[in-house]
């Protein structure tokens, strides 16, 4: 059995600020340290489930300006028995999915932008982004990462992250998908939390049950061609930097869309990062 764990960093039990995710800030050290071990309780679950190769790809972007970003994992800390993509641009490393994947897991997960309740909820970029589309549902990016998933017929079987966001995985992904709530929001700078220790037993319980349960895993996220991506963003110049590019249409001051034959098609031709 071959897995993908996408994970990021805002959905982590005792991170509430962005202080704790921005690197170069205060608090980074101690966010990364969290991450960290989240991520190593998924892969704890996944090797006791009977994985045979693990990819975990580092799906977190904040680093401070000028340096790269998906670098937050703490190398000589990480779980044994898997394979870390680290610095890659986000959703570019699809080698899994052409080689064969049979199930992806999302680990620490936030909601999308507008959700209440959502612990640092945003969609992609908490200061370009308003909202986003496939084929008019609207989607956060868990929800783009299934798409993704799917065009390769790989399903989404897990998440961890805030109640909000196992609301909205399950809202789209079927009941069926399953969830690890590591923290309760109480607005989007507060939440309660789990401890640690609990919350990364409660990640490798469930992520291990979630894999083992085959006959059991919800159906991969697929949209009827033509598949249509759309973003409304929060200013128009935001749009402006978008015109031109091949795929790409600038349909309202705000609003920008691309369709393809397939998910990927569309979100290669919008968000491609070289």
């Amino acid at each position: 059995m071959r897995v993908v764990i996408w994970a990021d960093m805002e959905g982590v039990a005792g991170i509430s600020t962005w202080e704790q995710v921005g690197g170069g800030l205060p608090l980074y050290e101690e966010g990364r340290r969290l991450y960290t071990e989240e991520v190593n309780a998924a892969v704890r679950g996944c090797k006791a489930a009977g994985a045979t190769e693990i990819v975990v790809i580092d799906g977190h972007g904040g680093s401070h300006p000028g340096a790269r970003g998906f670098l937050s994992l703490i190398p000589e800390r990480l779980e044994p028995g898997a394979w870390y993509v680290l610095g890659h641009p986000w959703t570019r490393h699809i080698a899994p999915f052409e080689q064969g994947c049979d199930a992806v897991l999302l680990v620490a997960a936030h909601a999308m932008s507008g959700t209440p309740g959502g612990v640092l909820c945003h969609t992609v970029s908490s200061e370009s982004w308003y909202a986003a589309t496939i084929n008019g549902t609207v989607v956060g990016e868990a929800g783009i990462m299934a798409a993704i998933a799917g065009c390769w017929n790989t399903p989404v079987v897990f998440l961890s992250g805030d109640e909000a966001v196992c609301r909205e995985a399950r809202a789209l992904l079927g009941s069926e998908v399953v969830t690890a709530p590591v923290k309760k929001g109480l607005g989007r700078f507060s939440a309660r939390h789990l401890p640690p220790s609990e919350a990364r037993a409660l990640i490798e319980a469930r992520s291990r049950d979630a894999l083992a349960n085959r006959s059991g895993w919800p159906a991969p996220l697929r949209f009827t061609a033509p598949v249509t991506f759309q973003v409304e963003l929060t200013t128009p110049d935001r749009a402006e930097t978008l015109r031109g590019r091949a795929g790409v249409e600038v349909i309202g001051p705000r609003t920008v869309r691309a369709t393809g034959e397939s998910f990927w098609q569309a979100w290669d031709a919008f968000w491609h990062h070289g």
